[in-house]
């Protein structure tokens, strides 16, 4: 039975090519592929317990977060999610400040979902809104993505703060939505759409 409609994106149009890797204007950074060697920064980040309490995990090991990276960067060739470093260039040391991900990647309808963490170190410095911006402008642009939806808990307000700074607008609350350590929460649904990042840019 034919479709009566286009696919969004072609199935293969992202794993055509390797995993790019970002430029953050007008900051010290990029968004590049995952590495191994980034395992003990990771680590370190989900001792945390603003990111524990956000991402309902921790990494009790080197070698168990190699196993996240491991997963992480198998899910470009599969076309499922893509997961980003914010990391400092390599000619600059390469720290790891954060992630990035685009996750349940639905190339049909060419929808996405962001996530995203910034370590303490990094929190308050425009790091995490500025890295959103780029994966956005990403996603929109070069990979032809229609739609990205955002959620977060609505007991995290900073979340909140970075989407609708960056142009994610709420649209609602999904109610008891997303189980974490401390029982359920309402998350709050943000949403970005390919032609508000046009007009923006041609503004």
């Amino acid at each position: 039975m034919p479709l009566l409609v286009q696919p969004a994106l072609a199935r293969g149009s992202l794993a055509s090519a390797p995993q790019p890797t970002l430029e953050v204007p007008d900051r010290r950074l990029v968004l590049r592929p995952w590495r191994s060697s980034d395992a003990e920064a990771v680590r370190e980040a989900y001792q945390d317990p603003a990111i524990q309490r956000w991402h309902v995990r921790r990494g009790d090991s080197v070698a168990e977060v190699r196993e996240w990276i491991d997963a992480w960067r198998a899910t470009w060739a599969e076309e499922s999610a893509g997961h980003w470093a914010i990391a400092a260039p390599d000619a600059e040391g390469g720290t790891v400040r954060g992630r990035m991900a685009l996750k349940r990647l639905d190339l049909y309808d060419g929808v996405a979902e962001v996530a995203y963490w910034v370590s303490p170190a990094a929190r308050g410095t425009g790091t995490c809104r500025a890295a959103l911006e780029a994966l956005t402008r990403w996603a929109f642009g070069t990979a032809g993505f229609h739609r990205l939806d955002l959620e977060h808990s609505t007991a995290n307000p900073a979340s909140c703060r970075v989407a609708v700074a960056s142009g994610y607008v709420l649209e609602g609350t999904r109610r008891a939505a997303a189980l974490h350590a401390d029982g359920r929460h309402d998350m709050h649904l943000h949403a970005r759409l390919a032609e508000h990042t046009r007009i923006t840019e041609e503004a």
